[in-house]
C-alpha cells in the first residue's frame, strides 16, 4: 500500500559525517529531512512537521513533498492526519484543477486513514467518494492505484458499494483491468469481487459489458496470478440467470469448465469449483451444466489433493445433486464412493461439506442411500455424529435420515450404534443440529429394535427436554420423534414418567405452540398407555384394545401424576378407591408368572424374570441368603388372575358361537352381570353393598390393587371395566366412557331399523348397554331411558 506504482526511492546513502547541527525554518527542508535514514532526525523532523500542521498548514505541505518516499507519507498520514481531521481538507485537494502532485499524495492520505472505520465514514460524508471515482482515469498511475486502494477500503461498507454503481463507478474500475500495472488490476479486481454482491450492480455490470472484460482477462494467461480474484467476480455475477445465459452465450461457460479440467493453481481450480456451485444454484442452469457433463468433471476433482478444492467440490456436487439425472449420473461415476472416503478427513471442512453432498445425493433416492452403505459410509457417518462442527454432525444425521427408509440399512445403521451417538447431538445448541437429529432418530425408531436401543442408551431424557425448546421448528421435530417412539408401550411408559405427558398437555394447551405433530405426539402416547388414557381421558374407544397389565387408576385431576402400577403396589393400604388390574397370564410350569410386570419395561421384565428363574433353580440351596438377595432382585410382578382367566375362557366358548352382534352384545352383559353380583333394582341400589365387598378384598389381599376376576359385588365402573375387557379378548367391538358420580357405560354399535335405500344395511347407531338394572338390555344412545342408566 505504501509503495509508488512508477517511483523507485533512492538507496540510503552509505557516507558517514561527523555530527552536523542543521537550523532551517522552510517546511520544505524539514520534509526533505524525513528521508533521512537516522532515526533521530526522523524524529526531529517529525516533531517540527507535526507541529506545522497544528498551525493548520495541513494542504501545503502537499506541495512541499514530492521528494518524500510514500512509506514516510504514510507514517505520518494515519496518526498526524486523523488528529487534525484534515479529511474534508484532502478531499478539496481532489478537485481537478490541482496539480498531479497534490493528486497523488491526496489520495495516498486517504488510502492511509480508510482503513479506518470512522475516517472511512467521514470520507463518505464529505462526498469523497465521486472525486475519487473520477481519479481513476488520472494519466498518472499512483493517482490510480491509491484511488481505487481507497475505494477498495470504503466499499467494505453497503452504503459505499450501492453510491460506486449510482456514481457510474463500474466502467473507470472495468478499465482499470487493462492496466500495465498488476497491482492496479488487483485492487480493481478486489474492488469488484465486493461490490458485485449487489444485485443492481451486477446488472450494472452486464449492462457495460463487464463479461467481455472479464472474460478477456481469464483468457490472458499473463495475468494468471489474478485469474483467482476475476474468477470470484465471475462466481459473484453467476448468481442471476442473465449472467449465467450470457456468458453461455459469449463462450464464457466453456471457460469456466477448463478452468476445472485443466491442472493449474490449485486457488483457480477451487474458485472456479466455487463458480459452478453458483451456477447450479437454479434447475434450469444445473440441467445445462449436466448437459455439460460436469459430474464427470467433478467426479475426477474428488481425487485431487488439497482441502479447499475438495471442500469446493462437494458443494459443487451437492448443488448438481438437486438435479434428478445428476444424482444417477455421480452414482454412475462412483462418485458417492469418492464422496464417501472424503467423511475420514482430516480437514473439518471436508467433512462436513462430504456430508452435505451425501445428504443431497441420498434425498429421496433410495439407489443412491443404497451405494453410501455398498461404500460402508454409514459407519462413517455414525461417527461423524459427535464430529465437533455442526454443520458436519447435521448433515450426517440427514443422510442416516434418507438411508433409515430401507429396513436393511437401518438395521446396520444401528448395529454401529446410531442411538448412543445421537446422544450429543440431542443436546446441541445449535438448532440445526437439533433438527436434523431428532428427525434421524424418528427414522430409526420406527421399528421396536430402534426403539430399545433408544432406551438402553438413555435417549430418551434428552429427547423429552427438546419439547421444552423455545425454537418452533426443534419442538415440532421433537414431538414427531416422540410420536414414533410411543409406538409401543415401554417406550411410551419410561417417556411419560420424563414428563413427556404432562409438556405435550402444555404445548397443545398453547395457541402458539400448538402443532399438528404436538396433538398427534399425544395421542400415540395415550394410545400406547390405554391405562393413562382411560385416567386422563375417561374414554376408550373400540380400536383401544386393552391387555394383561391394563389398569383402572381412577379420574386424574387436572395436573395430577398417574402413577404406574409398581409404584401404587409400595403404597401402605389405605381407603382410596382401589385400583382394579387386569392380568390373565397363565403360570409357568414352575409354578411362577411367566411375565414379570413392570410397565416401564415390559420386554426387559420378561426376559429378566426367566433368566432370573433359572438361576434360583439352579442356586445351592445351602446359599439362603445369596437366594433371598436374588428374589429382592426381581421386578415387581402383578400377580396373576385365574378367576379372571377363567372369564376369558367361558365368554369365548359362549359369546362367539353367536352369529347376532345384538345377542353376542346382550350374552355378554348377562355374563359380566352374573359375575358381579346379578341384576340390581334401581330402588335397591342402597342395599348392594360392593363397597363393604372391595375392602374385604383389600384386608384380605393387603394392597390396594385388586385384580378384576376377585370382584363378586360390583357396580357400575367395575361391570364396565369387565364388560370392555372381555369384549376386547374375544374381539366384540365396544367402548368404555366414563361420567360423573361414579357413572361408567359401554357403547356399541349396532345397525338397526330400515335402510334408506334398497340393498343397502342400515345406518349403526350407538347404544348403550345395561349391566345392572335389565342385564343385556340395549339403550339407544341420546334417548331418555339411556340418559336415566347414566345419570342415576
Amino acid at each position: 500500500m505504501g509503495k509508488k506504482v512508477k517511483k523507485e526511492s533512492e538507496p540510503p546513502s552509505k557516507d558517514v559525517f561527523d555530527p552536523l547541527p542543521i537550523e532551517s525554518k522552510k517546511a520544505a527542508t524539514v520534509v526533505l529531512m524525513l528521508n533521512s535514514p537516522e532515526e533521530e532526525v526522523l524524529v526531529k523532523a517529525c516533531e517540527a512537521i507535526h507541529k506545522f500542521a497544528e498551525k493548520g498548514s495541513v494542504c501545503s505541505l502537499f506541495t512541499v513533498c514530492s521528494h518524500v518516499t510514500e512509506d514516510k507519507i504514510v507514517a505520518l498520514n494515519f496518526g498526524l492526519l486523523k488528529k487534525l481531521d484534515a479529511i474534508p481538507s484532502i478531499i478539496r485537494k481532489l478537485s481537478p484543477e490541482e496539480d498531479v502532485v497534490v493528486h497523488e499524495f491526496a489520495t495516498l492520505c486517504l488510502a492511509s486513514l480508510s482503513v479506518d472505520f470512522s475516517c472511512k465514514v467521514q470520507i463518505s460524508d464529505q462526498e469523497g467518494l465521486e472525486p475519487l471515482i473520477q481519479l481513476l482515469s488520472s494519466p498518472d498511475p499512483d493517482v490510480k492505484k491509491n484511488s481505487v486502494e481507497t475505494i477498495c477500503n470504503l466499499v467494505q461498507d453497503l452504503p459505499s458499494r450501492v453510491a460506486v454503481r449510482e456514481l457510474n463507478g463500474i466502467p473507470p474500475l472495468l478499465e482499470l483491468l487493462r492496466s500495465e500495472f498488476p497491482v492496479i488490476q488487483q485492487l480493481s479486481l478486489r474492488t469488484l469481487v465486493i461490490v458485485t454482491t449487489d444485485t443492481d450492480t451486477r446488472a450494472t455490470f452486464r449492462e457495460e459489458q463487464g463479461f467481455d472484460r472479464l472474460l478477456e482477462f481469464l483468457c490472458n494467461k499473463e495475468f494468471s496470478d489474478l485469474h483467482v480474484e476475476a474468477l470470484q467476480v465471475l462466481s459473484n455475477c453467476l448468481e442471476d440467470r442473465d449472467s449465467l445465459q450470457l456468458i453461455h452465450e459469449t463462450g464464457g461457460l466453456q471457460r469456466l469448465l477448463q478452468f476445472i479440467t485443466t491442472p493449474t493453481l490449485l486457488d483457480i481450480q477451487t474458485n472456479a469449483v466455487k463458480a459452478i456451485s453458483r451456477v447450479a444454484q437454479s434447475s434450469e442452469n444445473r440441467k445445462l451444466l449436466h448437459e455439460q457433463d460436469i459430474e464427470r468433471s467433478l467426479v475426477e476433482l474428488l481425487s485431487l489433493e488439497g482441502d479447499s478444492l475438495r471442500t469446493a467440490t462437494c458443494q459443487a456436487v451437492a448443488a448438481m445433486s438437486l438435479h434428478l439425472a445428476s444424482k444417477d449420473a455421480f452414482r454412475d461415476l462412483d462418485g458417492i464412493r469418492a464422496v464417501v472416503q472424503l467423511l475420514g478427513s482430516e480437514g473439518g471442512e471436508v467433512r462436513e461439506a462430504a456430508a452435505q453432498a451425501l445428504s443431497s445425493l441420498t434425498s429421496s433416492n433410495q439407489l443412491n442411500s443404497y451405494a453410501v452403505y455398498e461404500a460402508e459410509g454409514d459407519e462413517g457417518l455414525v461417527q461423524q455424529l459427535h464430529d465437533v462442527i455442526p454443520g458436519a454432525v447435521a448433515h450426517a444425521a440427514a443422510v442416516l435420515t434418507n438411508m433409515a427408509e430401507q429396513e436393511v440399512l437401518r438395521c446396520s445403521i444401528l448395529s454401529h450404534g446410531a442411538m448412543a451417538a445421537l446422544l450429543e447431538p440431542l443436546q446441541s445448541a445449535d438448532t440445526h443440529t437439533l433438527v436434523r437429529a431428532t428427525q434421524a432418530l424418528a427414522a430409526l425408531a420406527c421399528d421396536a429394535e430402534g426403539r430399545a436401543d433408544l432406551r438402553n442408551a438413555g435417549g430418551l431424557v434428552p429427547l423429552v427436554q427438546l419439547l421444552r425448546s423455545n425454537h418452533k421448528e426443534v419442538r415440532r421435530n421433537a414431538c414427531w420423534a416422540i410420536s414414533v417412539c410411543a409406538n409401543d408401550e415401554p417406550t411410551a411408559v419410561e417417556m411419560c414418567k420424563l414428563g413427556a405427558l404432562d409438556l405435550l398437555q402444555e404445548i397443545n394447551s398453547s395457541a402458539n405452540r400448538r402443532n399438528k405433530f404436538s396433538e398427534i405426539a399425544l395421542q400415540r402416547l395415550l394410545d400406547s398407555n390405554l391405562s393413562l388414557k382411560y385416567s386422563l381421558t375417561n374414554t376408550l374407544a373400540p380400536t383401544d384394545i386393552t391387555v394383561d397389565g391394563f389398569y383402572d387408576p381412577g379420574q386424574a385431576r387436572s395436573g395430577q401424576r398417574v402413577l404406574t402400577l409398581e409404584d401404587l403396589s409400595k403404597q401402605p393400604v389405605n381407603q382410596r378407591r382401589p385400583v382394579i388390574a387386569i392380568n390373565a397370564k397363565p403360570l409357568d410350569t414352575t409354578g411362577k408368572v411367566a411375565v414379570s410386570f413392570t410397565l416401564s419395561s415390559c420386554s426387559k421384565g420378561k426376559s429378566k424374570g426367566r433368566k432370573e428363574d433359572e438361576k434360583l433353580r439352579d442356586e445351592d440351596e445351602s446359599k439362603p441368603q445369596q437366594e433371598v438377595a436374588m428374589v429382592t432382585e426381581k421386578p415387581w410382578m402383578l400377580p396373576y388372575d385365574a378367576a379372571f382367566h377363567a372369564l376369558v375362557t367361558e365368554a369365548t366358548k359362549t359369546i362367539l358361537p353367536l352369529h347376532v352382534e345384538s345377542e353376542q352384545y346382550s350374552a355378554l352383559a348377562r355374563l359380566v352381570s352374573e359375575v358381579m353380583g346379578g341384576a340390581v333394582e334401581v330402588d335397591r341400589q342402597h342395599d348392594f353393598l360392593w363397597e363393604l365387598h372391595l375392602s374385604e378384598l383389600r384386608y384380605e389381599l393387603q394392597s390396594n390393587i385388586i385384580p378384576i376376576g376377585q370382584i363378586r359385588k360390583g357396580t357400575y365402573y367395575h361391570r364396565a371395566l369387565l364388560y370392555k375387557v372381555l369384549a376386547d379378548r374375544i374381539g366384540v367391538s365396544c367402548s368404555l366412557v366414563r361420567g360423573e358420580y361414579n357413572r361408567v357405560w359401554n357403547e356399541v354399535l349396532l345397525s338397526v331399523g330400515t335402510p334408506h335405500y334398497p340393498g343397502c344395511q342400515p345406518q349403526p347407531r350407538a347404544h348403550l348397554v345395561d349391566l345392572i338394572h335389565q342385564p343385556g338390555r340395549l339403550l339407544r344412545a341420546n334417548t331418555p331411558q339411556a340418559k336415566q342408566y347414566q345419570t342415576i
